[in-house]
């Protein structure tokens, strides 16, 4: 998958054009076509486009003010073409403010500018891109990073260091890049973010070949980045890091690691990466008899393509985000099919989910300058804070536990009703899916009507009575009843709240990390954390999102600070950096405080987000500028220079 898009020359007739148009996002155009002409008017009279669930695309437009953005946008490309189709010039700052100002209050315009234009990047530089490198620094300095594992967040961390000419080593336990998308080949596994969200914002893919990419599709893009930027070469696959311990003599880590092979080897390095993740470590249920069950039994994460489940009976425990990706087409391949759910997800209607990016769409991205850009840039404003204040509690709201607030109640009415008409007048079937917590609380499953229909077949049977335990036929339910099965998968989720395992890491005086954490991990931005200097976390603690943007946005923030943290010591000469602990109890004093005031603190419902203390360990309860200010420069008083 090519990363580089060439534009063709628009020679389109007006009937061609005119039939693209109808494939387009409208806000994303009129805000292209605006700065590709050069006239503002384009967008004059237009209505400022509405953000978040309800606004669906097209920001919420009518069909009367969809057609006349049409028409305004048809208008200009023609216009455009009519010229000889000029080569585009780069906007002023001016320019800029004035197009941005179609989408965002006049009072916020300043205080977004700077951030959006990061990401924007409408000249196709790499506006994040290290400023510095170390051949300027420190040229003749021994200096180099260890990354551990080589997904998302550790070939993003690598390519940085790259440009910064740091050397650096990655370690990956597969044989392959990929991370989760190389692990997870279950049936049915895609992502629920738009793809051109969920890319790297200086290596963006233009053909992707659906709106919302398969895991095969995933994997290439990333396997194409890895390619691209030269980084195999540093990658030692089919190692696993088992230890990891601080040397104070060097202010450097020590990592002991072994090789698919059975070998051992050690590896010293000042920097350590944990690109680790959070959901590579399957959770398995506790279910009594487990073991005495006699057929094949797996989790999703660890999908078994040897077991044909063709004509099968089978059952499926969890109705989680990955299991309901795989329920569909098991219901294809099994004879029989049961679901064990233990709590309903709140299903987010999304008509587009299995649908290929439409013809006039890739046009577009092909034809139009600037419009990709601009179509990325709606992406993430409608959804960067859209959704973030329908998760807000409402200190004084006492309608209904199922609900923190009043727009969380618009959301839970909207998702009901879509339940409703999805469960065709099934009141049997809508009494077990409708959730009894409130909207966002726990994560949502996408869904453009295949689950409700899956499960109203007569083949399949959703189970809701509860699990007694396994026995060695199938399974048996709390009501006393033994429901056959030839084949169980486990879609049981991740210990995302497990953070680093099974890696052994010491730090200063012999501290040993999930000691220090005990089960409840904290981090400082989620990425470092006092008497363990230089070890720094790509999706860390505290840095998931549920309502507001992707996590490769939060990645790309992360290495930001690690690049600029590696500057810092190698300007000041010093070998290593250890938050310091009062630092890092305020911040994380502060970020339990706000996540009580979300709907995944207040809720008791049983999730991901929390770990066994019941503690929100996950979730960042913030908007997408308060984490980019926050590791946009490295402060080096919260730091004790070693």
């Amino acid at each position: 998958m090519s990363s580089e898009r060439i534009l063709e020359k628009l020679t389109a007739s007006d009937e061609e054009l005119t039939r693209h148009l109808e494939d387009a996002e409208l806000p994303a155009l009129l805000l292209a076509c605006a700065m590709l002409t050069r006239d503002p008017a384009v967008l004059d009279g237009a209505p400022p486009p509405l953000r978040g669930l309800m606004a669906g695309p097209n920001g919420g437009y009518e069909e009367a003010q969809l057609a006349d953005a049409r028409a305004r946008c048809l208008a200009a490309l023609k216009r455009y073409r009519d010229d000889g189709c000029p080569e585009p010039t780069r906007p002023s700052q001016e320019d800029l403010r004035r197009l941005l100002s179609f989408v965002i209050e006049e009072e916020r315009l300043d205080e977004f500018l700077p951030f959006l234009l990061d990401e924007l990047s409408l000249d196709g530089s790499d506006t994040r891109a290290p400023k510095w490198k170390k051949s300027e620094l420190a040229p003749d300095r021994d200096f180099r990073v260890a990354i551990i594992g080589a997904g998302m967040s550790g070939l993003c961390a690598a390519i940085r260091l790259q440009q910064a000419e740091i050397p650096f080593v990655i370690f990956e336990k597969s044989h392959d890049v990929g991370g989760t998308w190389h692990d997870n080949v279950y049936p049915g596994c895609r992502v629920d973010v738009s793809n051109h969200f969920y890319s790297y914002s200086f290596a963006q893919a233009f053909e992707w070949p659906q709106l919302f990419s398969t895991q095969p599709v995933l994997l290439e893009y990333f396997q194409h980045v890895a390619d691209a930027f030269g980084l195999r070469e540093h990658i030692r696959f089919g190692t696993e890091v088992k230890r990891a311990t601080f040397d104070e003599s060097t202010g450097g880590w020590c990592l002991e690691f072994e090789s698919h092979d059975g070998s051992t080897d050690t590896f010293d390095a000042q920097i350590l990466v944990s690109g680790m993740g959070q959901l590579n470590r399957p959770r398995m249920p506790e279910i009594e008899g487990m073991d005495d069950f006699e057929g094949p039994a797996f989790h999703s994460a660890r999908w078994d393509q040897s077991v044909d489940l063709a004509g099968k009976r089978v059952s499926v425990i969890g109705t989680g985000a990955s299991a309901c990706q795989l329920i569909p087409i098991v219901a294809d391949q099994a004879g029989e099919l049961t679901v064990y759910q233990r709590t309903a997800p709140w299903l987010l209607p999304t008509e587009d989910y299995h649908e290929e990016v439409p013809g006039g769409l890739q046009w577009l991205y092909k034809h139009v300058p600037f419009y990709a850009e601009w179509y990325r840039f709606w992406l993430f404003w409608s959804t960067a804070e859209g959704l973030l204040e329908t998760v807000e509690v409402d200190p004084d709201w006492t309608e209904r536990k199922d609900s923190v607030g009043p727009l969380n109640e618009e959301v839970r009415q909207m998702l009901c009703g879509y339940l409703q008409e999805a469960t065709g007048g099934d009141a049997e079937l809508l009494a077990k899916m409708t959730p009894d917590y409130p909207p966002f609380s726990k994560r949502f499953v996408r869904d453009n009507g295949i689950l409700p229909a899956t499960f109203a077949r007569d083949d399949v049977a959703l189970e809701t009575a509860g699990i007694d335990r396994m026995t060695a036929k199938g399974i048996r339910t709390k009501d006393g009843r033994e429901i056959e099965a030839d084949v169980i998968v486990y879609g049981t989720g991740f210990t995302a709240s497990d953070f680093l395992m099974p890696l052994e890491v010491v730090g200063r005086e012999g501290r040993k990390l999930h000691e220090h954490w005990a089960g409840d991990a904290r981090a400082y931005m989620g990425i470092t954390l006092p008497h363990f200097p230089n070890l720094f976390l790509l999706y860390g603690p505290n840095t998931n999102i549920v309502v507001n943007g992707s996590i490769i946005f939060f990645t790309e923030c992360e290495v930001d600070y690690l690049l600029a943290s590696i500057e810092t010591l190698l300007r000041a000469g010093k070998s290593a950096m250890d938050c310091k602990l009062e630092v890092h109890d305020e911040y994380n004093a502060r970020i339990d405080a706000d996540n009580t005031k979300r709907a995944w603190g207040a809720a008791s419902v049983n999730s991901w987000y929390k770990n066994q203390l019941g503690r929100v360990s996950q979730n960042w309860p913030h908007g997408l500028l308060e984490y980019w200010k926050q590791t946009r420069e490295m402060d080096v008083a919260d730091y004790e220079l070693l």
